[in-house]
């Protein structure tokens, strides 16, 4: 049996602090006041958070730290074949810290924006059990005993580098890249993954709330099996710039645009005068990811819309990319819709591009619904 692992806090005031005996490092919370909704009362459920992105030399002393003013009773540091997997789960000590714990997604531990989300009881319990499992697997050995008895991982995470921990990372067909030149198009990232088949509609080069570039941007590939082997390409070069891959998720694409947005690369896009006056097809971008045909003709409500005219793009997993396709009456029509550009739908600015039947046939080629 491994050594017991040690626990974030003393004894304290919380339904979830641990006994006393235990090695300890940081203080007790204080007493809870006389009226606490919780004293006298059973435990409400297990307030504990997991966090997403963590720096794979992290310690639970940083994440700790990360939730300052809270009152944090213990920290799993979630292991994979024995290697740390940027993954952790939190447990609080009330109820009511888990919406401020939730205040912290996307802020920083080191260099790293660390993700927040809500768990619970059940996904904690399985995570302690994998790393038991994780544990003897790894090891050889291991014993049972009880809930807060739990073997470590062979080597500890600090042990690990980052480029190990990459291979941990799982893939979902996205990948986010760091470190682009500041003057990068879309064509300079094609080439870049030139053995991968892209078009220029999955780069996504980000701006910041000025509308310049922040030297990132997000790809998404035909499946998550081409991004996994995209990753050969990390620490390669643009130009002289080594550029830093790593995995990500339509989800965090979607946030860095709702943050900054993208970059105006209408003229790259090949969009010309001749397109804008001659087509009545509009492509849009940044669309909501829930949004639905009612949505689009509500944005264009000076314009007569079927649903049969509108067309949402998905991925090779049948998942929105944000993207769809309007077929307006006319030129004339689609031309006026142009005014729209850059204005909100819901909490989303939508950008819209001249776009032609070949466009919009081709997109339905990789399934549109």
């Amino acid at each position: 049996m491994g050594p017991k692992r040690q626990r974030i806090m003393d004894q304290g005031s919380s339904y979830y602090s641990v006994p006393p005996g235990s090695s300890y490092m940081y203080n007790p919370p204080p007493l809870p006041p006389h009226d606490s909704p919780y004293v006298g009362q059973h435990p409400p459920s297990l307030p504990v958070v997991r966090l997403r992105g963590l720096p794979f030399d992290c310690s639970e002393v940083e994440i700790a730290d990360f939730m300052q003013g809270l009152d944090v009773v213990d920290v799993l540091l979630v292991h994979k074949k024995g290697k740390f997997t940027g993954e952790a789960y939190c447990v609080l000590g009330y109820p009511l810290q888990v919406d401020y714990a939730l205040q912290r997604n996307r802020h920083n531990i080191g260099k790293r924006y660390v993700e927040v989300f809500r768990s619970g009881k059940m996904e904690y319990y399985r995570a302690i059990s994998n790393e038991v499992s994780d544990s003897r697997g790894g090891s050889g050995g291991g014993g049972g005993g009880g809930g807060s008895v739990r073997p470590r991982a062979k080597s500890s995470p600090r042990e690990k580098s980052s480029e190990e921990g990459k291979d941990l990372e799982e893939h979902t067909g996205v990948l986010r890249l760091r470190g682009l030149p500041f003057s990068a198009t879309k064509a300079d990232i094609k080439d870049f993954f030139k053995d991968f088949s892209l078009s220029e509609n999955s780069i996504h080069l980000t701006a910041n709330s000025e509308g310049r570039a922040t030297g990132e941007a997000f790809v998404e590939f035909l499946n998550a099996h081409d991004s996994e082997a995209a990753m050969a390409k990390d620490r390669m070069k643009i130009g002289s710039r080594y550029i830093e891959l790593f995995a990500s998720s339509l989800e965090e694409l979607e946030d860095a645009v709702s943050r900054g947005g993208l970059l105006d690369n209408k003229q790259s896009e090949g969009q010309d005068a001749a397109v804008t006056e001659n087509t009545s097809v509009l492509r849009m971008r940044g669309l909501p990811y829930s949004v639905i045909k009612e949505d689009i003709k509500k944005f264009f409500e000076d314009f007569v819309l079927s649903d049969e005219s509108i067309h949402f793009r998905v991925n090779a997993e049948g998942r929105p990319t944000g993207e769809g396709f309007v077929e307006f009456r006319g030129p004339e029509d689609a031309k006026a819709a142009l005014a729209k550009d850059r204005m909100k739908l819901g909490s989303r600015y939508i950008e819209l591009f001249p776009s032609s039947l070949e466009e919009l046939s081709e997109a339905l080629s990789g399934v549109v619904h």
